[in-house]
């Protein structure tokens, strides 16, 4: 979702650009950078230019909705919550580099496309380790399949909250007939999340930040 800086107050602009860089400078104390791994950053790296080149495949019926998947789920599982947040935002700027995307309402953007999905998926994976089994299926079916949907499900549902408080859409026109197009394309977003990650788990468990085969795999 490309949110254009003329559907929001000034007022809105700034906070969101705040509240932005307050999330990544948290992020980014929260990363152990000197002791990441060539694997970690490999994987972090990699699907970060993963998501950037999926939101080129995008459709725009309106200016400031754009339908296209989001990769959040996928790359917070792989990277962490923390790394994710930081990867998204910089393919947000490589997106508004290259002009897809506005500088100004930047921050709106990154809270609804990065920080949203990221904090549901860091959620659901605590949720999971917690209070269910420690099951290699329950993190495939639930942490990425059902993540993945309930993330894109959860960034149309704020990008069409957020145009319609702003005055950008009437309600009616954003809920009735653009948000059914998120819940639609969360069914592709759970899928590839899901066997992306089922191959990663399974070839690549290196590159994935977020499960230990001790934990999933060996625990009784």
């Amino acid at each position: 979702m490309n949110l254009i800086a003329e559907h929001f107050p000034d007022s809105w602009l700034l906070a969101g650009w705040l509240l932005t860089l307050w999330c990544l400078l948290h992020a980014a104390r929260r990363v152990p950078w000197l002791t990441l791994r060539q694997s970690e950053l490999t994987a972090w790296f990699g699907a970060t230019v993963v998501v950037l080149v999926l939101w080129q495949f995008k459709a725009q019926l309106q200016p400031g909705i754009a339908f296209h998947l989001v990769g959040a789920t996928a790359l917070t599982l792989i990277a962490g919550p923390e790394r994710a947040r930081l990867g998204l935002a910089v393919a947000l700027a490589a997106d508004a580099a290259q002009g897809d995307g506005q500088w100004a309402s930047l921050g709106l953007s990154w809270l609804v496309i990065a920080g949203l999905p990221t904090t549901l998926t860091a959620a659901l994976l605590r949720l999971a380790q917690r209070r269910l089994p420690a099951n290699y299926f329950v993190y495939i079916f639930l942490n990425c399949f059902a993540a993945g949907a309930l993330s894109m499900w959860a960034v149309g549902l704020a990008g069409c909250a957020l145009l319609a408080l702003a005055g950008a859409y009437p309600a009616a026109f954003l809920f009735e007939e653009q948000f059914p197009y998120y819940f639609l394309m969360g069914w592709p977003e759970a899928f590839l999340t899901g066997i992306h990650l089922t191959l990663l788990v399974v070839y690549r468990p290196q590159w994935v930040r977020t499960f230990d085969d001790r934990f999933y795999l060996w625990r009784k």
